[in-house]
């Protein structure tokens, strides 16, 4: 009928429009790193005459990409796998266990979702320093958990209440302990979450800057995002080969969200609908 075409192209013309928006930025970029520095200078917006690939090589190997990359993908796979066990323990306890204080404790994960990291970095750098894990791997790793689990045990307990009581009664019932309930039954059963919940983890310690940068000072611990940024000099810029290192970064991001798209749908809505 005409009136739900002319719904339809309401709806499809902004989005098209927000697509259109959201995709320029990254053909721009890989457009810039197919470019010589004298082709960029003498006009940024044409089409690339050719593809060149020797500035990806130069960003990847001479400007140590490669040893940033290797730094990131050890944080963010240690600081993930924490995430996930610290907020689905959590998850479980708030949710199915029965304790004095639960609401309380899971008022308080709420409440952290609300504090800018801004608003704690000078007392998180001062313990860490204090504590010996400024420029560590390990000091790193629990500012990261320190940020994002209150979002994890959020999601984390969202997903448990919609498990029936009954499941994990009949369990203590058969004789499981409460480790043997969260081994046996929950965790299985929160496979889904577990993945969807660790996907954006890793894309938010993956593009984090300002936690890398307050935590990792040296330039041989830097993060790959710290590292992109110091392909620029202070005084002259190699923009093509900046242009590479940003795609080198954007590349395990968009391989994640074109793969697994519809898990990171399901972890943006989680908690969001009961049953």
């Amino acid at each position: 009928m005409p009136g739900r075409r002319l719904a339809r192209w309401v709806a499809a013309v902004p989005m098209a429009v927000l697509a259109l928006a959201t995709i320029y930025p990254l053909v721009f970029t890989a457009n810039v790193a197919m470019k010589t520095r004298r082709d960029y200078i003498l006009d940024r917006f044409s089409p690339a005459g050719s593809l060149r690939w020797d500035n990806l090589a130069e960003a990847w190997a001479g400007a140590g990409m490669a040893r940033y990359f290797v730094n990131s993908f050890v944080v963010v796979a240690f600081a993930v796998a924490l995430l996930l066990l610290f907020g689905s323990m959590a998850g479980f306890a708030l949710s199915q266990l029965r304790f004095r204080g639960s609401s309380v404790i899971f008022l308080g994960c709420l409440a952290g979702l609300f504090v800018p990291f801004q608003v704690i970095m000078v007392p998180l750098t001062r313990v860490m320093a204090d504590s010996g894990l400024i420029d560590t791997y390990p000091g790193l790793i629990l500012a990261y958990v320190a940020q994002f689990l209150p979002f994890t045990v959020f999601l984390m307990t969202s997903h448990y209440r919609t498990i029936p009581a009954e499941i994990v009664d009949a369990a203590r019932i058969d004789g499981n302990t409460v480790y043997g309930v969260y081994r046996r039954i929950m965790l299985p059963l929160g496979v889904p979450a577990l993945l969807s919940v660790g996907i954006l983890d890793a894309l938010f310690c993956w593009n984090d800057v300002l936690i890398s940068l307050l935590m990792m000072p040296s330039p041989e611990h830097r993060t790959l995002m710290i590292g992109v940024n110091a392909l620029r000099g202070q005084y002259s810029d190699d923009i093509p080969t900046f242009a590479s290192g940003v795609l080198i970064a954007a590349v395990p991001v968009l391989m994640i969200y074109l793969f697994l798209q519809r898990q990171i749908a399901d972890g943006v809505t989680a908690g969001s609908t009961k049953g």
